[in-house]
């Protein structure tokens, strides 16, 4: 009788052995993951663009029309449209003086770009955005405005190869610090920029 409790006993530990083994290495897995890679969130990276939301410049033909236009409320969708891509959208304030009479327009812009990391610099830049689609009111402001799209596109397009739309930091956390330090890559998820550490 003794010798059957025994015998139980031990079946017991061996499973209560089995059980915490595997809990250590899914906690260890979990941990191994943490320790490769660093995931900056779609909000972070609205956050971020909230901050830099500052592009106004003049574009246009010196002498034939020229636009005056602030670029606003620019937010991110990452790799939900297309894998591997950034969708940006904002809203854009134009004020054209041309030969004929200044107007005034807003456009809904759409734009593309693939995030970039910079290891030199610690930076996620939008590179080679282009922009997808445009819609301009009012109406009778669509055409000439449409006529300084590939001006704005090539504005932004510099625009955002200048200017990082994600900077790591070496003082937000030890994650981030780690990641300026050892990132290897970049994958683009949706929602979310996911830095590896190793290659």
């Amino acid at each position: 009788m003794f010798r059957d409790s025994a015998i139980l006993d031990e079946d017991t530990m061996k499973k209560v052995f089995f059980g915490l083994t595997a809990l250590f290495f899914a906690v260890l897995v979990s941990g191994c993951s943490k320790l490769t890679q660093y995931t900056i969130s779609e909000q972070e990276v609205n956050q971020a663009l909230a901050k830099q939301n500052n592009y106004e410049k003049d574009i246009g033909v010196a002498g034939l029309v020229n636009a005056h236009i602030l670029l606003t409320n620019l937010s991110s969708q990452i790799g939900r449209e297309e894998p591997s891509k950034v969708t940006l959208t904002g809203n854009a304030k134009i004020n054209v003086t041309s030969l004929f009479d200044p107007q005034e327009a807003d456009m809904q812009l759409k734009m593309r770009a693939q995030p970039v990391y910079d290891a030199q610099q610690g930076a996620i830049f939008l590179r080679d955005l282009e922009i997808v689609d445009a819609q301009v009111q009012p109406e009778k402001t669509a055409a000439l405005v449409k006529t300084l799209t590939p001006y704005l596109n090539q504005s932004l397009k510099s625009y955002f190869n200048q200017r990082p739309a994600w900077v790591l930091s070496t003082d937000r956390s030890k994650a981030e610090a780690l990641a300026k330090r050892f990132a290897k890559g970049l994958e683009v998820k949706p929602g979310e920029l996911v830095i590896h550490f190793t290659q």
